[in-house]
Order: structure tokens, then C-alpha cells, then sequence
């Protein structure tokens, strides 16, 4: 008996499953034909999107090329030492101002506005040259920690140290180089204890003390760890 009502039951599934199906079917066709003019517009964005696509990434690429050719005319200028030269440009050449506004999207550009903020810096001009070290999209490299550092000694220009203190924990954090690393740490310390934040510079020298115990900083940093201790327990 048992094997008399598989079918039936068998049977009744697919039957519902066929319902469903058309009941679906009716559904999307009425969607469809109260809605035609959306469906169309929806058609044609995604044709518009798939046709931009090849024609966004020759442009990127055309960008990127004439990026790299203005930096490499201009570059010599930075390297010589002519810094007005070499952030405005000369004769044909574009500065390096105009190279990290117009090419900002390209690597070339992003690298632009880290020579115009060197170049800034050099000159004097740190609120200027602050801009573009905070405009330049930083990689975990040495160029990247290099940024940051030099952010770090314009606030501590200003007298911001603890501004200045914890940019400079991004500079050793940014490249965990034993050569650099350990001396940002060094300079973030003692920023923080020009504001007044000795448990903070207690923090950044026991960075060198324990991740970079080898570096040159380390002997020098039990001295600063000695000196702030005396603080924090003449302060408690």
C-alpha cells in the first residue's frame, strides 16, 4: 500500500512546484509590463556602464603616461636643489603643483604632491607644504613614513606636540624599518614630554626598548625611560 502513495505524493510536489513556477513567470511579466520604462532605463545604464568601463581605463592609462612624463622632466629641478623651479614649472615643463592637481588619480600625480611638499618645506613654506604632505596617499614604505615624520616636525613647529607625538607613532608604524622606526618612536617620545604626557612617552620608548633592541636607539632611550619615571613618580 505504502508503495501505491509515493507516486501520488511525487506527483502532487511537482504540481506545486509547477504552480509556483507559473504563478513567478505571471508575476515578473506583470513587473515587467507596469514597469517597461524602468526596466529599459536599467537596460541601458548597465549597456552605458560596460561600454565606459574600457574607455575610463585608456583614459586612466593616457593620464598615467603623460603623469610620468611631466614628473621625470621636472624632477632634475627638485634634485638640483631649485625648488621654485621645480614646484611651478619652467618653459614647458609643468610644476609640480600643476602635476598633482591635474594628475592627482595617478601614481605619478600622488608622488608629485610629496616632491611639491619636500620642495615646500625647504623653502619654508610649512603651511603650504602641510597641505600636500596630508594630500599624498601615503604607502607602508619609507616614502610614506618619511610624510608622516615631516607632518610631525611642522606640528611640533607649531608647538602641537602631542599632535606631533602621535604622527610620529605613524611614521615608525607605517614602515617597521630597525633603521627609521626606532628614531621616530625617539622623536615621538620626546615630543610627548614637551606636552606634558609622560606616560604616553613612557609608552613610545618602551617601543624601541622591546621591538628594536638592537638599533642604536636603545641605549640611548634608557636614559629618556629613566628621566620620565622620575616625572611620572614626582607627579604621583
Amino acid at each position: 500500500m505504502s508503495a501505491l502513495k509515493t507516486p501520488e505524493k511525487t506527483s502532487r510536489r511537482q504540481e506545486l512546484r509547477q504552480n509556483m513556477l507559473v504563478e513567478l513567470y505571471g508575476r515578473l511579466l506583470m513587473f515587467y509590463e507596469d514597469n517597461r520604462q524602468v526596466v529599459y532605463g536599467i537596460g541601458i545604464g548597465l549597456l552605458a556602464l560596460v561600454l565606459a568601463v574600457p574607455g575610463y581605463m585608456y583614459y586612466h592609462q593616457q593620464q598615467s603616461r603623460q603623469a610620468n612624463e611631466k614628473l621625470g622632466q621636472i624632477l632634475p629641478a627638485y634634485e638640483q636643489g631649485n625648488y621654485g623651479q621645480a614646484l611651478n614649472g619652467s618653459g614647458q615643463r609643468a610644476g609640480l603643483l600643476t602635476i598633482s592637481e591635474e594628475y592627482g588619480g595617478t601614481q605619478a600625480g600622488n608622488l608629485a604632491a610629496f616632491y611639491a611638499a619636500n620642495a615646500l618645506y625647504e623653502q619654508g613654506e610649512y603651511d603650504r607644504a602641510l597641505t600636500y604632505y596630508r594630500r599624498f596617499e601615503k604607502s607602508n614604505d619609507f616614502i610614506g613614513a618619511s610624510a608622516y615624520a615631516a607632518e610631525a616636525s611642522i606640528y611640533e613647529s607649531r608647538d602641537e606636540y602631542e599632535k606631533a607625538a602621535s604622527t610620529y607613532e605613524k611614521a615608525a608604524s607605517q614602515y617597521k624599518n630597525k633603521l627609521t622606526a626606532p628614531r621616530y618612536f625617539l622623536e615621538a617620545g620626546q615630543a610627548y614630554e614637551d606636552a606634558g604626557n609622560y606616560s604616553a612617552a613612557k609608552q613610545a620608548y618602551k617601543e624601541i626598548k622591546e621591538k628594536y633592541p638592537e638599533a642604536d636607539e636603545a641605549e640611548k632611550v634608557k636614559r629618556y625611560l629613566a628621566r620620565v619615571r622620575a616625572r611620572l613618580a614626582k607627579s604621583s
